[in-house]
Order: structure tokens, then sequence, then C-alpha cells
């Protein structure tokens, strides 16, 4: 089954239906960073503030029959890399960890330093591939270079079609896919170390357990 968590909220009580903290999530733009600068830098700014909340917050979820839901198959160019690629398929038969981000997001600042630290530490064993969304180059580039991400990151550009295909409208996001590549787990709002380690480990759950 999919598992869909918010933000590294508590775990809910008795009665404490609705009161999960809301994740902290910025809207994905609807046109491109170009455009809007031509519309005024006030009002990106205020589109940029605007955050969304998650409909159905702390509601439980009924648990789906049968395996997780596929990921959806990508392939875009790879952010400062150019004739290179970043795709889902080359990572066939592997889990990984899928991280929507762009510059422009706020709590993606906070996040994407701890996601490349993760990364490091790991030392190859656990995978993470950035998708850097609806962004300008030279500002991803400048933001991944600062938050020391080695990771590989696809550049999703305007109208970000790979972001909108996984039903990724606000960001930070990111889904934890196992070898099969089906979604095990699905974070809305910045990861914590906490949420790493633990939806990690769903990752490499035996694809026989995911059935019921």
């Amino acid at each position: 089954m999919i598992t869909q968590r918010q933000d590294d909220a508590p775990e809910a009580g008795p009665g404490s239906a609705g009161l999960a903290r809301t994740p902290r999530l910025i809207r994905l733009r609807t046109a491109s960073r170009r455009t809007k600068v031509g519309v005024g830098c006030a009002a990106a700014a205020v589109v940029v503030a605007i955050g969304i909340v998650v409909a159905g917050a702390g509601a439980s979820h009924a648990r789906p029959i049968g395996p997780p839901p596929l990921a959806r198959s990508f392939s875009l160019p790879a952010l400062g890399q150019p004739g290179a690629t970043v795709s889902l398929a080359s990572y066939a038969g592997r889990p990984l960890i899928v991280n929507f981000f762009a510059s422009w997001c706020a709590p993606c600042q906070r996040e994407t330093p701890l996601l490349a630290r993760y990364y490091a530490s790991q030392h190859g064993r656990v995978i993470v591939l950035g998708i850097d969304s609806n962004d300008e180059e030279t500002a991803a580039l400048r933001f991944i270079h600062k938050a020391g991400v080695t990771y590989p990151v696809g550049f999703d550009r305007f109208p970000a079609p790979a972001t909108t295909s996984y039903g990724v409208y606000a960001l930070p996001q990111t889904f934890f896919l196992n070898d099969q590549h089906r979604i095990v787990a699905h974070v809305l709002g910045p990861v914590t170390a906490r949420v790493l380690a633990r939806d990690v480990a769903l990752m490499d759950r035996p694809a026989a357990q995911d059935r019921s």
C-alpha cells in the first residue's frame, strides 16, 4: 500500500482526526518564472508566498487492495549537464527517492541541504533523484550548488510535465519507490531525517508485503 504522510506530523491519537499539522508547501507556479518577472516582482512575490491546505489532513485513508501504484516514467535534461538526461528507467530494479523541488520554494531551502547531506552519508546505498520544477536554470544551478547537492537532478521546465504527471502542484513533495518503482510512501512538505529513515525502510520491504 502507499503511505501518504504530511511533513512528519505526529501520529494522531483517538479523537484527533483533522488535527494533524498542515504541511508547508508552495504552490507550483502556473506560469513561467520569466513571465512572472514581466508582470512585476511584487505580483510574483505574492504568488510564491501563497501556501496550500491539503484536503483531508489527518483523515484516515482506506487501504487499497493490491500492490502500490507504479511511478510515472520520466526522462528529463540533467540540470547543469548539457546532453545528459535523468530518467526513471535508468534505475530499473533499484529502490529510490524522487524529490520535487525548486529554487523559489521556501520550504525547499531547508529540505534540499538535508537531502544532500543524507545522500552523501549513504555512500550510494540509497539513490536520490531530484526534479527541479518550473524554475530558471541559472537560479536552479546556484541553488543546488549552495545546498551541496551531488545526486542527479532533472530539469522540468515550464509547464513541468513530469511534475504534474505525479499530481504534484505544490512543492516540495517526495516519493519513495521500491525496486519495482511502485510508490510505497509519499510525503507532502519537507522531509526530515526521521521521515527519511522511516520511509526508506519501506522501499526495501518485500513486494509480497505490499499486497493485502
